[in-house]
């Protein structure tokens, strides 16, 4: 599974599979227009894998696009009430907002992480701070997002536990966002687990504007 496009100014990739000898993946990835010069990204990761997995994260991913304009803390009570008799999820949550900040708040080992150009590999400017728990079994007490500055450049990458987590530092950032996740899922997709990974690039306000994104993924 491939597909990339535009909100606003934050070009976006996501590539993913199923577990091999799989028909679906419990993995999931959402990209909303938020509103107001806003966009959203979730990625889902079902417990385990195959359709018990997906069941969950497609519960939560219509949760979030029927609730895209709420803070990320109460998205994320939406969505645990949501997966309430599931297996569950981990997931983590990403907002780019018109002023050049983004807020992330994750619940599981969804890894989120923003690189940027640096001499020799890229350097990770940020990283979320992800605290233990299962989305529709056990929430942490309080659930408090956190938020960083952006500059044009900047690359949010989203992956599940089936990407291994050193493959930040081979990236290329000069390359589409489309192949960055193309290369981390060719090059670092375990075969023990579904995986997937999102990239999510701010180009600066002057961009062209495209149409906006509006569907679960």
């Amino acid at each position: 599974m491939r597909e990339d496009g535009f909100i606003g100014a934050i070009e976006w990739a996501v590539a993913g599979r199923a577990l091999p000898g799989q028909r679906v993946s419990g993995d999931r990835c959402v990209v909303l227009d938020a509103g107001g010069g806003s966009a959203l990204f979730a990625v889902l990761d079902g417990l385990g894998h195959g359709a018990a997995a997906a069941d969950a994260s497609d519960r939560a991913a219509q949760v979030l696009s029927e609730n895209r304009a709420e803070p990320l803390d109460v998205l994320m009570l939406l969505c645990h009430r949501a997966m309430s008799d599931t297996r569950g999820a981990a997931v983590s949550l990403a907002l780019f907002d018109s002023a050049d900040r983004l807020h992330w708040l994750g619940v599981g080992n969804v890894d989120s992480r923003v690189v940027a150009a640096a001499p020799g590999k890229p350097a990770v400017r940020a990283a979320a701070l992800l605290v233990g728990g299962i989305v529709g079994y056990l929430l942490p007490p309080t659930l408090v997002s956190q938020t960083v500055s952006v500059r044009p450049g900047d690359l949010l990458l989203m992956s599940t536990d089936g990407i291994t987590s050193d493959f930040a530092d081979g990236i290329d950032l000069a390359k589409p966002a489309s192949e960055i996740t193309g290369e981390i899922l060719a090059k670092h997709a375990k075969d023990t687990d579904d995986a997937l990974v999102l990239a999510a690039r701010h180009r600066g306000h002057t961009h062209t504007h495209h149409p906006p994104a509006g569907t679960p993924k």
